[in-house]
C-alpha cells in the first residue's frame, strides 16, 4: 500500500468576519488569516460610508483582497453604514443589516468570528444567534489610535494599507539646479524610495537629445507615470519624485517633435491625474553645470525660463514652496518642509 496522506477537514463550511477597516491593521488581518484557516468558505463584512471621512469602499476591497488571494476562499461583502455615532446602531437596525448580510451569502452562516474588542453582548453575536460565535484574543493594535497618529503607529498595518497614507513630493525645477541629487539624498534620509527622472536615459536612445524621436517623448511620459504608480507601494512615509510630466512638456519646446501637440495633450492628460502633498521648486541660484546635452539656451537666461516652469504649475493648478541658497541649505529647507508634511498625523 502506498502512503496515506491525510487532509485535515476544515471545523466550519461558512464563516463571517466584520469590520470597518478604517483603516485596516495587522490586528484585522491576524483574525482574517484565522478565521480563513477555520472555514472552507469565509466572508469578510466591509462596512463602510459614502463621505470623506471613511476609507472608500474600493480601496478596502482591495486590501482585503490583495492580502488573501493566495489564501482562496475568502470573499468580500460591502454593507453600506449610513450612521455617524456606533450609539445610533440600534437593534432595528441590526436586524436589517443581518438580513443584507444573510441575503448576500446566501447560505446558512456556520460561525462569526470576532476580535477581542467585542464579546457575547455584542451586536455580531445577537444577530446571528444560530451561528456559533469566536472571539479571537485581543491584541494591541487598534484603527482608532492609528487614525489619530498615522505615522507613529505605522508598523501597525500591512504595506498595502500604508501606500494608501503615503507622502508624495515633487522635486521641479530647470537643468542642473540639484533636483536628482536631492531627491535620492532626501530619499535616502528618510529611509524609503524614489523615482528618477526617466527622461534621462530614454532622451540619449539616439546618443543625444537633439535626434529624439516623436515617440520618446510618448514613451517618457507613459514610464513615468507607470514608474510612479509601482513605486509608490514600496514606500516608506514619503515618497520622492524627481520631475514629472509637465516637465518634460517645458522641454519638448526646446526640442523637435512632430507630434508635439498630441504629445502636449498627453502630458496635460497625466497632469490632470497627478496629486502631490508637496511640490519643491529648486532655484536656478547654484552654479550652472555642463552634463551631457543640457542647453546652453536655457543656460543663458535660467531665471527667465524658471518662471516659465513656474507659471506652468500654477496654471494647472499646482502649489508649490521654493528652495533656494547652497546644496546644504536646499537639503535643510527640502527637510523641514517634509517634517512639516509627516507631522500631520492624522488622515
Amino acid at each position: 500500500m502506498g502512503n496515506r496522506i491525510m487532509v485535515n477537514k476544515k471545523k466550519y463550511k461558512v464563516g463571517m468576519y466584520g469590520g470597518a477597516f478604517n483603516p485596516l491593521h495587522l490586528g484585522h488581518l491576524e483574525c482574517i488569516i484565522k478565521a480563513a484557516g477555520l472555514c472552507e468558505e469565509l466572508y469578510i463584512v466591509i462596512s463602510y460610508r459614502e463621505n470623506k471621512t471613511d476609507i472608500p469602499l474600493r480601496v478596502k476591497i482591495r486590501w482585503i483582497y490583495q492580502l488573501t488571494k493566495h489564501i482562496g476562499n475568502v470573499r468580500p461583502i460591502p454593507l453600506e453604514d449610513k450612521l455617524t455615532n456606533k450609539e445610533d446602531y440600534v437593534e432595528e437596525l441590526w436586524t436589517e443589516d443581518c438580513r443584507k448580510v444573510r441575503e448576500s451569502i446566501g447560505k446558512p452562516i456556520d460561525v462569526v468570528f470576532c476580535g477581542g474588542d467585542y464579546d457575547e453582548n455584542s451586536f455580531w453575536n445577537k444577530c446571528y444567534p444560530d451561528s456559533e460565535f469566536v472571539v479571537f484574543p485581543r491584541n494591541e493594535y487598534n484603527s482608532t489610535d492609528i487614525r489619530k497618529d498615522i505615522y507613529g503607529h505605522w508598523d501597525w498595518m500591512p504595506q498595502i494599507v500604508r501606500s494608501y497614507f503615503t507622502k508624495r513630493v515633487l522635486l521641479i525645477g530647470g537643468e542642473s539646479s540639484g533636483k536628482s541629487t536631492l531627491t535620492v539624498n532626501l530619499a535616502n534620509y528618510f529611509n524609503t524610495v524614489y523615482l528618477e527622472e526617466v527622461g534621462r536615459d530614454l532622451s540619449e536612445l539616439s546618443g543625444t537629445d537633439v535626434y529624439m524621436l516623436s515617440e520618446d517623448f510618448t514613451r517618457i511620459l507613459l514610464e513615468h507615470k507607470a514608474k510612479e504608480m509601482r513605486l509608490i507601494d514600496k514606500s516608506n512615509k514619503v515618497f520622492f519624485e524627481d520631475t514629472d510630466c509637465l516637465i518634460t512638456r517645458f522641454f519638448m519646446g526646446f526640442l523637435e517633435d512632430e507630434n508635439i501637440e498630441k504629445n502636449e495633450r498627453l502630458a496635460e492628460a497625466i497632469a490632470e491625474l497627478n496629486s502631490y502633498d508637496l511640490i519643491l521648486y529648486l532655484e536656478p541660484d547654484v552654479e550652472w553645470v555642463q552634463d551631457g546635452d543640457r542647453s546652453e539656451v536655457i543656460a543663458a537666461d535660467r531665471e527667465k525660463y524658471g518662471d516659465m516652469i513656474k507659471a506652468l504649475y500654477t496654471k494647472y493648478g499646482f502649489e508649490f514652496k521654493t528652495i533656494s541658497g547652497d546644496y546644504n541649505n536646499r537639503f535643510d529647507q527640502a527637510v523641514k518642509y517634509v517634517k512639516e508634511l509627516l507631522e500631520n498625523k492624522s488622515y
